[in-house]
């Protein structure tokens, strides 16, 4: 059981999301905050996998809540539920430690699919605003400058998979993963795994990471 901890000021949002998690058989809210703050004192006491995120919130934003959870409770996943409007806040969300984000239009069961994902440890990301907010941090770093190993491993984070299962596609060890992406973040310029899944997603072709995971 995925247990969820919904942050958002509008109660009625708060109510709608609780209803759609409780239709599921896999998925359920363990409490609910109005703000970043909240949700903070919350955490003290109630365990959550994923705690989904506003961002527009008084008291507390949901950027500043980010960067508290991620550091005091880090294994916490949270994935921001915001507006393509919030653009520059859901880049400073990644920056604190956002695991992934959605948008609040999205189809519902893509919604509680991205929930399973970040409980997993994947990075769910919307595809409709990824390209626009990774050219809008930085210069693309070109894909010549990466081996192609390094595109492989890149290019199977973009598609959400965790270092274990990148392991079995490639048929190599895990801890030569982490250590391709040691190398990867340093040459593209990020700083976790959300934003090189952004990266991978508006830079690499199609065809990188196509590999289909061993049985």
């Amino acid at each position: 059981m995925i247990d969820v901890l919904i942050v958002d000021d509008h109660a009625l949002m708060r109510v709608g999301l609780e209803g759609l998690i409780t239709g599921t058989g896999d998925i359920r809210v363990v409490a609910v905050a109005a703000d970043g703050a909240q949700a903070l004192e919350v955490l003290e006491t109630t365990t959550a996998h994923v705690v989904l995120m506003d961002l527009s919130m008084p008291v507390m934003d949901g950027v500043a809540a980010t960067q508290r959870i991620t550091e005091q409770h880090r294994d916490v996943e949270v994935l921001v539920l915001t507006s393509f409007s919030d653009e520059h806040r859901v880049v400073a969300a990644l920056d604190a430690g956002a695991i992934g984000y959605v948008l609040k239009d999205t189809d519902p069961a893509d919604l509680l699919d991205a929930i399973r994902a970040a409980a997993q440890g994947h990075s769910p990301l919307d595809p409709r605003v990824a390209r626009t907010l990774l050219h809008g941090r930085r210069t693309p770093t070109p894909v010549t400058e990466l081996t192609a190993r390094e595109q492989e491993v890149l290019a199977l984070v973009g598609r959400g998979l965790a270092n274990k299962q990148i392991a079995r596609v490639l048929g190599i060890r895990e801890g030569t993963v982490k250590a391709h992406l040691t190398s990867v973040f340093q040459r593209i310029g990020v700083r976790d795994r959300t934003s090189a899944a952004l990266w991978a997603r508006a830079n690499l072709p199609e065809s990188a990471g196509s590999r289909t995971p061993a049985g």
